[in-house]
């Protein structure tokens, strides 16, 4: 019988042992903003609370912001892989409208972490900045769908406008009076046909 004991064992015991980490200081991080507010948790409250060390925390993270929006980077490089993977054939429009799919449902987690985000202004606006690096690939498959150049405004212009919409339903998604996935679903999806029909326009000119 081969010994379990092996290489490959301890590594995936160990890559176990730090995702648990990571995501234990990420929840007690929340927590604590939420309770206590996100400029009066610091991270020696966290680092004490989640009974690690600080220099841990900064083994993960690299700052409070960054475990805020701590999974922000992942659902950017998703979206940037079916956007720029996407074989000939499949539009921008089919790329987002399979991003959209597959995501799954916000949790509280993630309410959470909108609302910790909402309630200070300088946070609203770096998440805000954060999803605006979205744009820049909106641009880019969109002016793959309409085989222009970079001179040509029009991608530009789209993608400011998806942008904007996206934008829109996501604050009433996560609003005081927030609507339903279900139908923050069906208006993204009615927005994502009038694009393709506008796209779809230009192509024929």
């Amino acid at each position: 019988m081969a010994p379990l004991d092996t290489d490959a064992t301890k590594l995936g015991l160990r890559e176990r042992k730090k995702q648990q980490t990571r995501e234990k200081i990420a929840r007690v991080a929340l927590a604590l903003f939420a309770e206590r507010g996100y400029d009066e948790t610091t991270l020696a409250d966290i680092a004490e609370v989640a009974d690690v060390s600080p220099r841990t925390i900064f083994a993960y993270y690299e700052s409070k912001e960054d475990i805020l929006f701590c999974d922000e980077g992942a659902v950017g490089e998703r979206l940037m892989q079916l956007l720029e993977e996407r074989p000939p054939g499949v539009t921008t429009i089919d790329a987002i409208r399979e991003f959209f799919a597959s995501t799954e449902r916000p949790d509280e987690q993630a309410r959470l972490r909108k609302k910790v985000a909402r309630g200070t202004p300088a946070l609203e606006m770096r998440m805000r900045a954060r999803h605006s690096q979205i744009e820049p690939m909106l641009v880019r498959s969109i002016a793959r769908d309409l085989d222009t150049g970079p001179d040509d405004i029009r991608p530009l212009l789209i993608a400011a406008s998806m942008m904007a919409a996206f934008t829109s339903v996501q604050d009433r998604l996560f609003g005081e009076e927030p609507i339903s996935h279900e139908q923050a679903s069906e208006i993204l999806d009615h927005v994502l046909e009038f694009t393709r029909a506008g796209v779809e326009a230009l192509q024929r000119d």
